[in-house]
């Protein structure tokens, strides 16, 4: 009996920790993953992201040159350009959900 109530208080414990366990937002992500390169309004305006080259983000035509599956990919996979990488990779440390939200969060820097 009583390992049976411990057990029940263990299940508890770890279905109540679970909900308090909630996913960062994508403003959240975004600086705290992203803005040091690609900078807090999405310019790429950075010491770093002029030196990487990335793209200026509020730039409908480099929005428009790719799809929210690339950026998923980028985001999920990292980036290498011959033999280099150029972003790692967030797979490890973003939920899938929270790169769909931040691939949404990318596409409001469209002017």
């Amino acid at each position: 009996m009583k390992a049976k109530i411990q057990t029940l208080i263990i299940i508890g414990s770890l279905v109540c920790s679970a909900g308090l366990a909630k996913a960062a937002d994508a403003a959240t992500n975004w600086t705290t993953n992203c803005k040091s390169c690609h900078a807090a309004d999405g310019s790429g305006s950075t010491l770093m992201g002029k030196k990487s080259g990335v793209k200026d983000y509020r730039d409908a035509k480099v929005q428009a040159g790719f799809t929210d599956e690339k950026a998923t990919s980028a985001i999920t996979d990292g980036v290498t350009e011959d033999g280099k990488i150029k972003m790692k990779s967030f797979k490890d440390k973003l939920t899938a959900d929270e790169i769909k939200d931040l691939v949404a969060f990318v596409r409001k820097f469209k002017a």
